[in-house]
């Protein structure tokens, strides 16, 4: 079934089609039978409760209801993601048509791009220059491009690395448009070996090499020297001069750094505007961290250009495919869509990922298994990078525009002024600062929103309960791609916070499971309320970390024997949800080695991040911790990036998150070990097979940690004192489980 640009009698052009995918039929009915079996199970755990003899069977069978259930409503919830898989293909070289045809006109609509930055230390700004650089030489008229900065840290070699840009896309954008260059990120065009090069390709490298040494050398000294900045681009620094200016106390910095209306290049095109924007901080106000950041960025925007179009990037995820504003208008201008459509979203895919992706880092299920599903019903949720929005979706629902407290903020505004004028650049200033937002509707009805660690996850949420759908564009050619994180504490610390921001939705007066239900309907309701409640996989997974493994330590047999027939049941359960989760991986463009990777990491994120950011999120509700947003560091090491690239696990840096991680790993070698040595000396072992499977199972997932802890000696091993912590927690929890069971 196709859906396309209206066909009118006009015979409108075909923008986007739509298809089915074969295998949903397929997967509703095996949802239906292992919903059966999921059902059976906790019965049987009912009945084991229920007829327990002792005080230690009563809280293993209890424990195990709890978990199963736990898992039970993941599962559920997981399903409504393989319900209405969909898939898209879009026509862009049919929008000239369609656009005659609606409008008489061929113009396409102004686009702002957002790119968030805020420490140059953990985001290096030659990869800001590289994403900003990337989408100014978007296949658009550059007169419609407006490109706007956030330095959320409001560094001086943030605006260095902005200026050096606008310096070097004076040659960049006439280079890509003459040789039609396809990366048109400068760091990626020329990491690559090209096959041939172009006559003036050297000459261009040589400008290129010679900025990033400026900005590097500038970034290693930490301020701007009066050596790299002509007397007009002094001015601009003129604010850090004052001696109070830091992080968390400075006023608002906006620096127009290129004009579409006058600045031109080295062909006489004109270039896109180029806006270098950090906001006003207080030490008491409180500033609501990125989401806080992009609210500036689309009040600061409308008054300067207030395109209909806004995309959304961080620094480090340049633009792949210079046609991608095309794909998304195929949606965004199509008559039958456009009302009711708030954003096109695209995957996040990243580069630089070693050949088996170590650390799941792809997050194929996030970000290109799950939207297909959502996509058909309501959309994909936003996932904060590589989304193209309607600027009318922030400022209320699609029947009903939200009254705003200056109306030149409003996405129906017309700017009629120079984006240089100082009216225009006075209320830029106003809007940037810090107590500007108080007692409006910003973060709450209007805008980007705030109340959730995931502003973008909340904000799509927000959205879609108002009336919004959006959709799903995955084109062949990755439309954008970013860094991924090769340390595991830095890939931890970012699944914590996302953990955190997901327990901050669930138990909102907006959660997903209520309200989402009641705004969206049950399928969108659940596929939202799994991704919030992601975390409680932490129960489960530490349960069945441990549990079956001590007391196959202590000789009791919890699980079925081989002869029981609940022991197919557990078979069918196991194989079931394992062969489901493989296939949809492979489907997904996945492989078997990348998949086994992924479930380790799923173990691995249970039994540290997720339950770490639920100790973090209820001591928060008790008044004792309080939340940080912990960037995720995106300088790459060289001895690291060697070690990840022979896919070992980076350990390095001390953290309290691989305790329980290490221990687990511990326990369960020397519960298999001792179940092995009693198999060989002929014990009869039949009803702990399944403990002795899971306890196998579990080591040989844990390998790379026993690697690290005992065989490596390079500083991404385990730290001696974080091992010998856990070794001491083993033998306390084997002694600890050794008092209930009368041994």
């Amino acid at each position: 079934m196709d859906k396309s640009l209206s066909t009118s009698p006009a015979r409108s052009p075909l923008l986007h089609r739509l298809r089915h995918a074969r295998r949903t039929a397929f997967n509703r009915m095996f949802a239906a039978v292992y919903f059966c079996a999921i059902l059976l199970l906790l019965y049987r755990h009912a009945l084991k409760l229920i007829h327990s003899t002792t005080f230690a069977s009563f809280l293993i069978s209890l424990s195990f209801l709890i978990s199963d259930t736990f898992l039970a409503f993941l599962w559920f919830t997981r399903q409504c993601f393989l319900m209405t898989i969909v898939y898209r293909d879009e026509y862009p070289e049919n929008l000239q048509k369609a656009l005659l045809l609606q409008k008489s006109s061929s113009d396409l609509p102004a686009l702002d791009v957002f790119i968030c930055t805020t420490d140059p230390y953990k985001e290096p700004p030659i990869r800001l220059v590289s994403t900003a650089l990337s989408v100014m030489a978007y296949d658009y008229p550059t007169k419609k491009i407006s490109v706007y900065v956030s330095d959320d840290g409001g560094y001086q070699v943030t605006l260095f690395a902005c200026i050096e840009a606008a310096k070097f896309a004076y040659h960049w954008l006439p280079f890509c448009r003459k040789n039609n260059i396809i990366e048109r990120s400068p760091e990626a065009y020329f990491a690559k070996n090209h096959s041939s090069w172009f006559s003036d390709t050297d000459e261009i490298q040589k400008m290129y090499e010679s900025m990033k040494e400026r900005v590097e050398e500038v970034l290693e000294k930490g301020k701007v020297g009066e050596e790299y900045i002509t007397e007009l681009e002094r001015k601009a620094f003129g604010k850090w001069t004052n001696h109070g200016f830091t992080r968390q106390d400075h006023p608002t910095v906006i620096q127009v750094l290129l004009d579409s209306g006058k600045n031109k290049d080295m062909t006489n095109h004109l270039m896109p505007n180029l806006i270098y924007v950090s906001r006003e901080k207080s030490k008491t106000s409180y500033h609501n961290f990125k989401a806080g950041a992009l609210n500036v960025l689309l009040r600061v925007s409308a008054t300067m250009t207030n395109a209909p179009i806004i995309l959304n990037l961080d620094c480090d995820m340049y633009s792949n495919d210079p046609r991608s504003p095309l794909r998304a208008l195929c949606y965004l201008l199509d008559p039958k869509l456009m009302s009711q459509l708030a954003y096109v979203q695209f995957p996040q895919i990243f580069h630089g990922v070693n050949k088996n992706d170590t650390y799941s880092c792809e997050y194929r299920r996030v970000f290109c298994c799950n939207p297909l599903g959502m996509d058909g019903v309501l959309g994909p949720c936003y996932v904060g990078i590589g989304c193209f929005f309607n600027r009318r979706a922030f400022f209320g629902s699609p029947s009903t525009i939200v009254p705003l407290e200056i109306p030149e903020l409003g996405p129906d505004s017309v700017v009629d002024k120079f984006i240089q004028s100082q009216l225009v650049l006075e209320l830029a200033h106003k809007v940037a600062g810090c107590n500007y937002e108080y007692k409006t509707k910003w973060g709450y009805e209007v805008g980007f929103r705030y109340g959730s660690l995931i502003e973008d996850f909340f904000t799509g949420f927000r959205l879609q309960c108002e009336g919004w759908r959006s959709v799903f564009c995955n084109p062949k050619r990755p439309a954008f791609l970013g860094d991924a994180p090769i340390c595991l504490v830095d890939v931890l610390n970012q699944v914590q916070r996302w953990a955190i921001g997901g327990l901050q939705v669930a138990f909102s007066c907006f959660s997903p499971l209520t309200f989402g239900t009641r705004s969206m309907g049950p399928i969108m309701g659940l596929a939202y309320t799994h991704y919030c409640f992601w975390p409680i996989l932490f129960i489960p997974l530490t349960l069945y970390a441990f549990l079956p493994q001590l007391c196959l330590l202590h000789g009791l047999s919890i699980f079925p024997k081989l002869s029981e027939p609940s022991f197919i049941l557990y078979v069918f359960l196991v194989l079931g949800a394992y062969g489901q989760d493989l296939l949809e991986f492979l489907i997904g463009d996945g492989t078997v080695q990348k998949w086994w990777n992924d479930q380790r990491m799923w173990m691995i994120r249970g039994l540290t991040a997720f339950g770490f950011g639920c100790l973090e999120f209820f001591l928060k509700c008790l008044g004792i911790s309080t939340y940080g947003f912990g960037l995720t560091n995106k300088v790459i090491d060289d001895e690291q990036s060697k070690r990840y690239g022979q896919g070992m696990l980076e350990f390095g840096a001390s953290s309290n998150m691989f305790v329980p991680l290490i221990t687990a790993a511990i326990i369960n070698l020397a519960s298999f070990l001792m179940g092995l040595v009693q198999a060989l000396r002929g014990n009869k072992m039949e009803g702990l097979f399944l403990q002795m499977f899971l306890a196998g199972f579990v080591v040989l997932n844990a390998l790379p940690i026993y690697e690290a802890m005992v065989l490596r000696n390079d500083k991404g091993r385990i730290p001696f004192k974080t091992t010998a912590t856990s070794t001491c927690l083993a033998l306390a929890l084997y002694e600890l489980v050794s008092l209930p069971l009368g041994n």
